[in-house]
C-alpha cells in the first residue's frame, strides 16, 4: 500500500513539473531533462510512469476533462455559468489545468488526441443546454450546438486575452461581461434576472463554539 502511494505521488510530481514546463515554454520547447530536474526523481522512475514527453502531455490533457465538473443547480443555465466561472478560477491556481489548456490552444508537434478539450467542453455544455431547453429556460428556435460552440469559443478567446493583459487575474470579470451580453440571446426574458453571472460569494467556515 505504501509503495502504491509513493507511485501515485511520483506520478503527480511528474505531471505537476511537466505542467510548469509546458506552461512556461510550450510543448515543443520543453524537454524531459528539464521536467526531470524539477521532480528530483530518477529517469527510470519517470519512464516507469510515462515512456515519453508525448505520454506526459496526453496525461495532462486528461486534466481538462476532470476540470469540467458540473455544479448541479435546479436552473441548468446557472450550471453552465458556474462551470465557466469555476474553470476560470481554477486556471489561476492549477498549473496542470493551465498546461492542458496551452497544449490544446497551441499548434505543436503533439499528435491530436481522439477527443480534444474543445470537444469535451462543448459536449458538457451542450448536455446542460439540452436540460435547460427541456425546462423551458432557452429561447425557442435556439440552435443548441451553435450556442455551446459559441460559449466554448468565447471562453477560449477571453482567457487568451486575460492571460496577455493580466495573467488571467481579470478572467472572471471578462466571463461575467460575456454572460451579460450572451444571456439575452439565449434564455427566456423572465429568467435573466434570476441568474447570477458573478462568482458565488465565499462563505467563511463557521468556528466551533467553545
Amino acid at each position: 500500500m505504501a509503495q502504491q502511494e509513493r507511485g501515485r505521488k511520483s506520478k503527480r510530481s511528474i505531471l505537476e513539473a511537466a505542467a510548469r514546463v509546458f506552461d512556461e515554454r510550450g510543448y515543443d520547447a520543453a524537454s524531459t531533462n528539464e521536467i526531470l530536474a524539477r521532480t528530483g526523481l530518477t529517469r527510470g522512475s519517470m519512464y516507469h510512469h510515462f515512456p515519453s514527453k508525448e505520454a506526459i502531455a496526453l496525461a495532462l490533457l486528461d486534466a481538462h476533462g476532470e476540470a469540467l465538473a458540473v455544479i448541479d443547480h435546479p436552473v441548468k443555465v446557472q450550471s453552465v455559468i458556474d462551470l465557466t466561472l469555476t474553470f476560470a478560477e481554477r486556471l489561476l491556481h492549477d498549473a496542470v489545468l493551465r498546461a492542458s489548456l496551452r497544449l490544446t490552444i497551441e499548434r505543436t508537434s503533439l499528435p491530436c488526441p481522439p477527443q480534444t478539450a474543445y470537444e469535451q467542453s462543448t459536449r458538457t455544455i451542450l448536455a446542460l443546454l439540452r436540460q435547460a431547453q427541456e425546462q423551458g429556460e432557452i429561447l425557442p428556435g435556439t440552435d443548441l450546438q451553435e450556442a455551446a460552440e459559441t460559449i466554448v469559443g468565447s471562453f477560449t478567446g477571453l482567457q487568451i486575452m486575460s492571460q496577455a493583459y493580466t495573467g488571467r487575474e481579470d478572467l472572471a470579470d471578462r466571463v461575467t461581461a460575456f454572460w451579460r451580453f450572451m444571456l439575452p440571446g439565449l434564455v427566456t426574458p423572465g429568467l435573466i434576472g434570476r441568474l447570477r453571472i458573478t462568482p458565488p460569494p465565499v462563505v467563511p467556515p463557521v468556528a466551533d463554539a467553545d
